[in-house]
Protein backbone atom coordinates (compact mmCIF):
# COMPACT_ATOMS: atom_id res chain seq x y z
CA UNK A 1 0.00 0.00 0.00
CA UNK A 2 1.52 3.70 -1.39
CA UNK A 3 0.89 6.21 1.45
CA UNK A 4 -1.28 7.90 -1.53
CA UNK A 5 -3.62 5.32 -1.13
CA UNK A 6 -4.19 5.99 2.72
CA UNK A 7 -7.28 7.01 4.04
CA UNK A 8 -6.69 9.12 7.09
CA UNK A 9 -9.59 9.20 9.37
CA UNK A 10 -9.69 11.94 12.57
CA UNK A 11 -8.74 9.26 14.63
CA UNK A 12 -5.18 8.58 12.75
CA UNK A 13 -4.64 12.13 12.09
CA UNK A 14 -5.34 12.50 16.30
CA UNK A 15 -2.28 9.53 16.41
CA UNK A 16 -0.29 11.24 14.03
CA UNK A 17 -0.47 14.59 15.72
CA UNK A 18 0.49 12.90 19.11
CA UNK A 19 3.36 10.56 18.60
CA UNK A 20 5.61 12.96 16.75
CA UNK A 21 7.36 14.53 20.05
CA UNK A 22 6.72 13.18 23.60
CA UNK A 23 6.25 9.81 23.40
CA UNK A 24 5.26 8.12 26.38
CA UNK A 25 7.83 6.61 28.24
CA UNK A 26 5.93 3.46 30.06
CA UNK A 27 5.96 0.01 30.27
CA UNK A 28 2.51 -0.09 27.67
CA UNK A 29 2.99 3.36 25.41
CA UNK A 30 0.53 2.18 23.45
CA UNK A 31 -1.69 1.46 26.14
CA UNK A 32 -1.23 5.11 27.54
CA UNK A 33 -1.38 6.84 24.03
CA UNK A 34 -5.09 5.16 23.58
CA UNK A 35 -6.35 6.19 26.89
CA UNK A 36 -5.47 9.73 25.73
CA UNK A 37 -7.09 9.32 21.86
CA UNK A 38 -10.27 7.55 23.51
CA UNK A 39 -9.16 4.59 21.77
CA UNK A 40 -8.59 0.64 22.63
CA UNK A 41 -4.97 -0.42 22.61
CA UNK A 42 -5.05 -2.79 20.11
CA UNK A 43 -6.69 -0.47 17.83
CA UNK A 44 -3.99 2.05 17.89
CA UNK A 45 -1.41 -0.86 17.78
CA UNK A 46 -3.32 -1.73 14.31
CA UNK A 47 -3.69 1.76 13.20
CA UNK A 48 0.23 2.85 13.99
CA UNK A 49 0.97 -0.55 12.10
CA UNK A 50 -1.29 0.63 9.06
CA UNK A 51 0.11 4.00 8.80
CA UNK A 52 3.76 2.50 9.16
CA UNK A 53 2.71 -0.63 6.28
CA UNK A 54 1.80 2.65 3.98
CA UNK A 55 4.86 4.77 4.70
CA UNK A 56 3.24 7.77 6.41
CA UNK A 57 5.25 6.59 9.62
CA UNK A 58 8.59 5.87 8.87
CA UNK A 59 9.85 5.06 12.25
CA UNK A 60 9.21 5.28 15.69
CA UNK A 61 12.07 5.92 17.91
CA UNK A 62 14.21 8.64 20.06
CA UNK A 63 16.58 11.04 19.08
CA UNK A 64 19.41 11.87 20.75
CA UNK A 65 22.17 14.69 20.85
CA UNK A 66 25.17 13.19 20.05
CA UNK A 67 27.50 15.72 21.54
CA UNK A 68 26.02 14.90 25.41
CA UNK A 69 26.64 11.66 24.76
CA UNK A 70 30.63 11.86 23.98
CA UNK A 71 29.58 11.48 20.16
CA UNK A 72 30.29 13.62 17.50
CA UNK A 73 27.63 13.75 14.38
CA UNK A 74 28.34 15.07 10.59
CA UNK A 75 26.72 16.08 7.58
CA UNK A 76 28.03 13.82 4.51
CA UNK A 77 27.53 14.66 0.63
CA UNK A 78 28.41 12.39 -2.38
CA UNK A 79 29.02 12.75 -5.93
CA UNK A 80 27.54 9.51 -6.64
CA UNK A 81 27.30 8.19 -10.49
CA UNK A 82 23.62 7.60 -11.49
CA UNK A 83 23.61 3.87 -11.63
CA UNK A 84 26.02 3.33 -8.36
CA UNK A 85 23.87 5.33 -6.08
CA UNK A 86 21.52 1.94 -5.02
CA UNK A 87 24.69 0.02 -4.42
CA UNK A 88 26.33 3.31 -2.85
CA UNK A 89 23.49 3.59 -0.36
CA UNK A 90 23.24 0.01 0.75
CA UNK A 91 26.95 0.59 1.85
CA UNK A 92 26.48 3.44 3.75
CA UNK A 93 23.45 2.46 5.13
CA UNK A 94 25.20 -0.83 6.81
CA UNK A 95 27.56 1.10 8.84
CA UNK A 96 25.19 1.78 12.29
CA UNK A 97 25.91 5.67 13.20
CA UNK A 98 24.53 6.29 9.62
CA UNK A 99 20.97 8.24 10.41
CA UNK A 100 19.20 8.40 7.48
CA UNK A 101 20.75 9.14 3.50
CA UNK A 102 18.53 10.76 1.11
CA UNK A 103 19.10 12.05 -2.42
CA UNK A 104 19.11 15.82 -3.74
CA UNK A 105 18.89 16.94 -7.36
CA UNK A 106 22.87 18.06 -7.21
CA UNK A 107 26.31 16.97 -8.29
CA UNK A 108 26.72 15.86 -4.81
CA UNK A 109 23.70 13.93 -4.76
CA UNK A 110 23.48 11.61 -1.98
CA UNK A 111 23.49 13.37 1.35
CA UNK A 112 23.51 11.26 5.03
CA UNK A 113 24.33 12.11 8.38
CA UNK A 114 26.81 10.13 10.07
CA UNK A 115 27.28 9.81 14.42
CA UNK A 116 30.40 8.10 15.90
CA UNK A 117 32.18 8.59 18.83
CA UNK A 118 34.99 10.38 17.44
CA UNK A 119 35.76 12.31 13.87
CA UNK A 120 38.66 9.98 13.37
CA UNK A 121 36.24 7.31 13.28
CA UNK A 122 33.75 8.72 11.06
CA UNK A 123 37.04 9.94 8.35
CA UNK A 124 38.17 6.21 8.81
CA UNK A 125 34.44 5.17 8.11
CA UNK A 126 34.01 7.56 4.93
CA UNK A 127 37.33 6.20 3.45
CA UNK A 128 36.29 2.76 3.94
CA UNK A 129 33.03 3.01 2.40
CA UNK A 130 34.95 5.16 -0.44
CA UNK A 131 37.32 2.23 -1.16
CA UNK A 132 34.47 -0.30 -1.42
CA UNK A 133 32.25 1.99 -3.87
CA UNK A 134 35.02 3.25 -5.85
CA UNK A 135 33.23 6.83 -4.88
CA UNK A 136 35.66 8.90 -4.09
CA UNK A 137 34.34 12.55 -3.84
CA UNK A 138 32.13 12.81 -0.14
CA UNK A 139 32.14 15.77 1.32
CA UNK A 140 32.68 15.77 5.43
CA UNK A 141 30.42 18.40 6.86
CA UNK A 142 30.53 18.62 10.29
CA UNK A 143 28.33 21.27 11.74
CA UNK A 144 30.02 23.90 13.52
CA UNK A 145 26.85 25.26 15.55
CA UNK A 146 24.23 23.43 15.83
CA UNK A 147 20.39 24.98 15.15
CA UNK A 148 17.71 22.47 16.42
CA UNK A 149 14.48 22.95 15.84
CA UNK A 150 11.38 21.31 16.68
CA UNK A 151 9.30 19.99 13.75
CA UNK A 152 6.13 19.55 14.80
CA UNK A 153 3.62 18.52 11.49
CA UNK A 154 -0.25 19.16 12.37
CA UNK A 155 -1.83 16.81 10.17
Amino acid sequence: MEANDAELDEADRAILNRIQSDFPIAPRPYQVLAEELGLEERELIERVARLRQCGIIRRIGGNFVPDKLGYVSTLCAARVPAGQVARFAAAVNRHPGVTHNYLRDNAFNVWFTFIAPSMAEIEAKLRQIAAETGVSEILNLPATKVFKIRAQFDV
